[in-house]
């Protein structure tokens, strides 16, 4: 190595042990101001003070929101990890065991049991997976990183209130990297609009009570539409000389079952359309050579809850695999 290579090599060194060491006070000034902040909102000051002593520069949570991955994989590969086979079958044992509370809150809600279900196990598998990332130290790091500060603050209050209310105590509060809490995955200010304290015992517990759980779930679905008169789509096949302009999630691409039939769509037996009163896009995630799927209204509704279409096929086959038994 040359005296110029190693003098670079050295001085990089000392810049990045500089900017560790500079770290720790710009962000406890950045802490400061948002105790001040919420302290201007409303919230006490013991509460503020109590609830920031905890809360640390959790560096592993900002390098995870800056390097998630990217790798395209295809449907088939997702479905085959998301939904293994082992999956489907807890999910039939989990649905047989909880029945009773399940078959309360499809009563309630007007949700498929099989869909609560099935969300639960994408979500957490089954409620295992919840992460253990501190919610509050996790949050103010993530808006001292910058890049999405305006949403992270948003999320941090809504986690104030979460421990204002009494939900769960702070030593408690733990959630994924990115603030995503319980066994439903709840960011902070889903939890407010949607979280429901079933069992009436004056705590909306989505970490430990699973009556909560479904009923959250539930609730999510119901209040962004979803309805139980029907299911989520299907698998269909399209022509080879079928316009791929009608390919989409738009609303102008939705159609009645009776006009895709016209266009050439059919079930992936072949077989025609049901001759129902219903509307759907027509979806390709993985382009026209992969599978292609009529979606429905309550599709729609789970791409509210994700906006990836992945994610809201695989919670769709593993509810269609709990309802086979399979």
């Amino acid at each position: 190595m040359n005296k110029l290579m190693y003098r670079i090599l050295l001085l990089s060194f000392f810049l990045l042990l500089n900017q560790s060491l500079s770290a720790k006070p710009v962000f406890e000034e950045y802490v400061k101001s948002l105790k001040d902040e919420a302290i201007s909102k409303g919230y006490e000051a013991a509460f503020i003070e109590q609830t920031f002593a905890r809360v640390k520069l959790r560096e592993k949570v900002v390098k995870a929101d800056k390097n998630q991955p990217e790798t395209k994989i295809t449907l088939d590969k997702y479905l085959a990890t998301r939904v293994p086979d082992w999956k489907v079958h807890k999910a039939i044992k989990l649905l047989n065991e909880n029945k009773e509370v399940l078959a309360q809150v499809e009563r309630q809600y007007g949700v498929q049991k099989r869909f609560i279900v099935a969300l639960w196990g994408n979500e957490s598998n089954f409620g295992s997976i919840q992460g253990n990332h501190p919610v509050i130290s996790s949050l103010v790091s993530l808006a001292f990183d910058g890049r999405r500060e305006a949403m992270f603050k948003k999320q941090l209050f809504a986690a104030l209130d979460i421990l204002k209310q009494g939900h769960i105590s702070q030593d408690k509060f733990l959630g994924s990297w990115a603030g995503a809490m319980g066994q439903s995955q709840f960011m902070p200010s889903s939890f407010l609009h949607y979280a429901v304290d079933f069992d009436g015992d004056g705590k909306k517990d989505i970490w430990n009570n699973k009556a909560d759980v479904f009923a959250s779930i539930a609730n999510f679905l119901k209040s962004e539409g979803w309805s139980d008169k029907m299911t989520w789509g299907r698998q269909v096949k399209i022509p080879e000389t079928f316009d791929l302009s009608n390919l989409g999630l738009k609303r102008d691409n939705v159609k009645s079952l009776k006009e895709w039939q016209k266009l050439g769509v059919t079930r992936y037996s072949g077989e025609t359309l049901p001759n129902v009163n219903l509307s759907a896009s027509l979806i390709a995630p993985d382009g026209p050579k992969g599978r292609i799927y009529l979606a429905y209204e309550n599709f729609h509704t789970l791409m509210k809850w994700n906006r990836s279409s992945y994610f809201g096929i695989s919670v769709s086959y593993l509810a269609d695999r709990i309802k086979k038994g399979s």
